[in-house]
């Protein structure tokens, strides 16, 4: 018999643009949906640097998704996705050889708790920001995560609601970026 195929989905990509009066807002997009989001203190930058809270430039594959499974119920996504433990950080200390992976806490070197009070990392993606190899010194930690209310500035990353990083997780998949763009320009996130 003969049986047609169609070939498989390509992998969402997201689109993140600030709005140029307010350069710590912006808006993510990805198909029909259309979302507001935070971003770092700084703006967007194409030269990141620890601790400037600028959100980097550039196209970012997701990773990995971290949840808090004692607050929210498990992300239903294509990408692997890792319930959050207490011990569980991540290393922001350039000069560690650690520096921008999952560390087991206690660490005596600077990092971030992932398991943390507020309700930022009940679900958490990962972007492959600096990560293969993490140059010391080029950021660390740069995550899409939940946003504080009324969208107010990261330190670097890009926050959402609750419900729309749901529905973006919905339709993601291993290949799926984010593309933090500047400038009107996109080129790069094709």
């Amino acid at each position: 018999p003969n049986v047609s195929s169609s070939p498989p989905p390509r992998p969402r990509n997201l689109t993140v643009r600030s709005l140029s009066a307010e350069v710590t807002r912006g808006r993510l997009v990805s198909g029909s949906l259309d979302v507001p989001c935070a971003l770092g203190r700084g703006g967007i930058t194409r030269d990141k640097r620890e601790g400037d809270g600028a959100t980097p430039a550039g196209r970012f594959e997701m990773l990995s998704v971290y949840y808090r499974p004692d607050r929210v119920q498990r992300p239903r996504t294509r990408l692997p996705v890792t319930p959050l433990r207490p011990w569980m950080g991540w290393c922001d200390d350039p000069g560690h050889p650690r520096y921008n992976r999952l560390v087991r806490r206690p660490f005596a070197a600077s990092h971030e708790a992932m398991w943390r009070d507020d309700p930022l990392y009940n679900i958490v993606v990962v972007l492959d920001c600096n990560l293969h190899p993490a140059v010391p010194g080029r950021g660390s930690a740069i995550f899409l995560h939940l946003a504080r209310p009324g969208y107010t500035p990261t330190e670097g990353c890009v926050a959402v609601k609750e419900q729309d990083m749901r529905l973006l997780l919905a339709g993601s998949r291993p290949g799926s970026a984010i593309c933090i763009d500047w400038c009107g320009r996109h080129e790069r996130c094709v």
